[in-house]
This record gives C-alpha cells, structure tokens and sequence, in this order.
C-alpha cells in the first residue's frame, strides 16, 4: 500500500460519507425550519415539538434513499477489495 493508495481511499471515503448523509441532514434541516415557522407563527416557544418531526423526517428519507445508499457503499466497498485498479497500477 502507497501512500498514494491510503490518501485516496481517505477521501473517497469523506467524499462518500458527505454525499450519503446530505439527504437526511437536509430532510432535518428542511423539517426543522419548517417547525420553527409555525412556533414562530403561533409563538409556541417549546424546544421539544421540533424533535419528533425531525426524526420521522430523517427515517422517512433513510428508509426511501436506501436502495441508492446501499449500492454506493457497496460499490465503494468493491472498489477498496479490488484495490483501486487505475491508482495501484498507475
């Protein structure tokens, strides 16, 4: 293993946790302002009302986005087993 080989799994690897957890985070993040309008709009000041739709929010996304969520990892998991043809090679 090069370091060229470890600095390149390394980012792939950032690269791939940013990509796949952007949906949920912005599932929550979009609930969460969403909530925070209608607290506003009917000055309902409690910090707990929020949480509940946000978890829904995030599994409800996890679970529709999980087919492609599963067949990045996998593909990045077959391309760590096979070594990273064109960065070993090269």
């Amino acid at each position: 293993m090069t370091e060229e080989f470890i600095l390149y799994i390394t980012s792939k690897a950032l690269q791939l946790t940013l990509l796949l957890s952007l949906p949920m985070l912005l599932a929550a993040l979009g609930t969460g302002l969403i909530i925070s309008i209608l607290q506003a709009t009917t000055q309902i000041q409690e910090q707990t009302i929020s949480f509940v739709p946000k978890i829904v929010a995030t599994f409800a996304v996890l679970i529709a986005s999980s087919t492609w969520l599963i067949a990045m990892i996998s593909q990045f998991a077959i391309e760590i087993f096979a070594g990273f043809p064109n960065i070993v090679n090269s």
